[in-house]
């Protein structure tokens, strides 16, 4: 079996858009109801992630595939999801997913894109991905420093269970 797929009610934008950079496929829009949730999760095999208990025990009555969503903080929540799918929490951007819209990033040139970031990143950073659907682009900046420290944290909760 392969990587889990995931959608996610819309109380889990912050988590989507985690496992998207850890390279999992998270369907998430804050208007999907709960049966198209319920739907989406049948329909493509996904596990329906939500933090509501009503969805989560209609769903389970239904045979479809769901995790309560618990946890009072990003690392939190990410070991527990961790534990329960066997999730990777490191990101390989090889693999990582636009946080934004949850097409696979690529790698891009410093020339496409010139002009589209900072003067300063494009001096400073020399590595950069672009998303080909909505055309984000990403690098590895001074936020690297705390998206590894919420990933490290939970990696020490998992290994603590």
């Amino acid at each position: 079996m392969g990587k889990p797929k995931f959608v996610a009610d819309g109380m889990l934008g912050k988590i989507s858009r985690w496992l998207r950079m850890l390279g999992y496929d998270v369907k998430y829009s804050t208007k999907f109801t709960d049966e198209e949730l319920m739907k989406i999760a049948k329909t493509e095999g996904r596990i329906l992630l939500t933090r509501d208990q009503e969805l989560f025990k209609r769903a389970n009555s239904q045979n479809t595939t769901t995790a309560l969503v618990e946890g009072s903080s990003d690392p939190e929540t990410l070991a527990k999801l961790a534990s329960l799918f066997h999730l990777r929490l490191d990101i390989d951007v090889s693999v990582s997913r636009c946080p934004k819209c949850n097409e696979q990033i690529a790698p891009a040139l410093r020339e496409e894109v010139l002009g589209k970031v900072p003067e300063g990143t494009l001096k400073q950073y020399k590595d950069f991905w672009k998303c080909p659907n909505c055309g984000q682009i990403y690098w590895q900046g001074s936020h690297w420093r705390r998206i590894r420290e919420t990933l490290n944290s939970a990696k020490k909760l998992v290994s603590e269970r």
